[in-house]
């Protein structure tokens, strides 16, 4: 980092803190936002910041809404570059029960091609979980943007899930799982 410009440097700062601390109820900056605060070369510079986040395993994640391609619409995020082991998830406050569950209701979402009934997952998640455990926990999902609600009773992935589960490695360790019990 010694050969950025100073200017370059306080730019990178002001990018490590807007998007680390959170002032909207969803974590991240809106790319209208970044670009407000940094100027029109605001991609650059969250391109320094994240090689800079490298050397401690986190990175800067996009999330773009589906069908739109301005990026000034877009929400930018810091995440773990690796995914964490459970007694992290566990130690940040996850329950091993929620990790489970959420793991199951993402993977079921994939598998109906991204959408399906509430009523579709409730009856999967019933299986293991009970009533109240499977209301509660979908509702977690929802408010902390794993999960999205939309019109008809219909969920959907949310954003969140989108930037912190790498959603391959999930089915394939859920693959491999299967297969090992067979």
């Amino acid at each position: 980092m010694n050969l950025l410009s100073e200017a370059m440097r306080v730019k990178v700062r002001r990018a490590a803190q807007l998007l680390l601390f959170q002032r909207h109820r969803e974590p991240g900056v809106k790319g209208w936002e970044l670009k407000r605060a940094l100027g029109k070369n605001y991609l650059k510079v969250l391109e320094v910041l994240d090689s800079e986040l490298e050397k401690i395993g986190l990175q800067v994640k996009m999330v773009k809404p589906k069908d739109v391609e301005d990026l000034d619409k877009a929400r930018f995020v810091i995440t773990v570059r690796e995914p964490l082991n459970v007694g992290d998830a566990t130690s940040s406050g996850w329950r091993i029960d929620e990790i489970a569950a959420l793991a199951a209701s993402i993977a079921f979402i994939i598998s109906k091609h991204g959408k399906v009934q509430r009523r579709e997952l409730e009856e999967l998640l019933e299986e293991k979980f009970s009533r109240w455990f499977i209301e509660y926990s979908i509702s977690k999902f929802i408010g902390r943007g794993y999960l999205k609600r939309e019109s008809g009773g219909v969920l959907t992935i949310g954003w969140r899930a989108e930037v912190e589960i790498d959603k391959k490695l999930l089915l394939n360790l859920i693959l491999r799982s299967k297969t090992e019990q067979s």
